[in-house]
């Protein structure tokens, strides 16, 4: 990921609602979520939610399908993966502590491990 790429990913994200989209979504796996589903859950009318997934599709944080009438989103793995990469690949070039310590911690990282490249166990 380029440092444009990252400062309009850290641009789109840096919203509260924007933010928790792409949370929800990250948990909703590949099978994603429509809009409507969306909007329910955060409690956002569907033309506010429009506005929040148009920007984060336009910083390649998610990514759209059409299902019958429904606009189903997924989260873009790739490009919140190539994020996570871009925010420690100096750090850790020169301070090997760091990486250590993010391997070891639990939660996220750690699971990752066992899961293949589209978020399921492998």
């Amino acid at each position: 990921m380029d440092e444009r790429q990252a400062l309009l990913s850290f641009a789109a994200l840096s919203q509260e609602t924007r933010l928790s989209i792409v949370r929800t979504l990250v948990v909703a796996g590949p099978e994603g979520m429509a809009a409507g589903i969306i909007a329910e859950r955060m409690n956002l009318s569907p033309s506010n939610v429009s506005f929040h997934l148009k920007e984060l599709d336009r910083a390649g944080l998610i990514s759209q399908r059409r299902e019958s009438r429904s606009i189903v989103y997924t989260a873009g793995y790739d490009t919140l993966a190539g994020l996570v990469k871009f925010l420690m690949e100096d750090c850790c070039a020169g301070h090997p502590t760091i990486r250590s310590s993010v391997e070891q911690r639990d939660g996220c990282c750690s699971s990752l491990e066992t899961r293949g490249q589209d978020g399921a166990r492998a």
